[in-house]
């Protein structure tokens, strides 16, 4: 197992957002990471990531405790693309994803060419030649969305944690992303998290949903397993619409019918 959580309480400080949740992630898997706001999900992000510590439990990543890992060596492990907002004044497209090299270049920061060749096949890979020159700051939410996961790809870590990575994309953007990492999992080994509120797509796409619920852990399964388990309406629980299954396929129904 690539990435092992055993028993792990996460949260800020003293407060504990979920407690002894655990959950496992193989090489070349990608996972959905499903549940309501405030359910944890970016949480679990953060702490998978190293960027809050476990409150109680261990994070261990290809056999080594995330907690004893050193900065280096994490930036060559893991790589994060979060919702926060990046800025950097007149700094390109290309430039910016070149930032993610930096944990394979020298102290002066200095690219070789192999390094801008692992750009420029992420600028091809997301599909974003044609943003390579512009300044990141004249960017759209969904344009900026792109290249930050262009430039977490090209830190080309063996793990990848994505928070809302289709936020601001419209469906056929939605879509290409979460199958372009879907085939990054298959075709490179690379173990993929994908918290998301796609719930639809993640159903569709993902190797595993590990389905959060506020208060009451994890549950980590196949999709078709969620599924046959009417496992969505428990965690997703509201009069305006309901989850039903159908040969295998879910569908969301609005009762929405009598909402003025």
């Amino acid at each position: 197992m690539f990435l092992e959580a055993s028993d792990i309480t996460i949260g800020y400080g003293d407060y504990a957002v979920q407690r002894n949740l655990t959950c496992n992630l193989s090489s070349g898997t990608m996972v959905c990471l499903l549940g309501t706001n405030g359910s944890g999900k970016t949480t679990l992000l953060r702490t998978l990531a190293g960027m809050l510590p476990t409150l109680a439990g261990n994070i261990t990543i290809n056999g080594q405790s995330l907690s004893e890992m050193s900065s280096a060596t994490r930036a060559k492990t893991l790589s994060i693309v979060l919702t926060d907002r990046l800025e950097l004044q007149h700094t390109t497209v290309r430039q910016l994803i070149t930032l993610g090299r930096i944990p394979y270049t020298a102290w002066h920061g200095t690219t070789t060419n192999i390094d801008r060749e692992i750009v420029e096949q992420v600028i091809a890979q997301v599909g974003i030649e044609h943003l390579a020159d512009k300044l990141s700051t004249q960017l759209s939410d969904g344009e900026r969305q792109r290249v930050m996961i262009a430039r977490a790809l090209a830190q080309d870590t063996p793990l990848l944690l994505l928070d809302e990575p289709t936020s601001f994309l419209d469906l056929p953007n939605r879509i290409e992303i979460i199958t372009l990492l879907k085939t990054l999992a298959h075709t490179t080994g690379k173990a993929i998290i994908i918290s998301t509120h796609e719930l639809d797509l993640a159903l569709h796409t993902a190797d595993q949903i590990w389905l959060m619920k506020k208060n009451s852990g994890i549950i980590a399964d196949t999709p078709q397993k969620i599924i046959d388990n009417n496992l969505l309406n428990d965690a997703f629980p509201s009069k305006l619409f309901t989850f039903e299954q159908h040969n295998g396929e879910i569908s969301l129904i609005y009762n929405i019918s009598d909402v003025e």
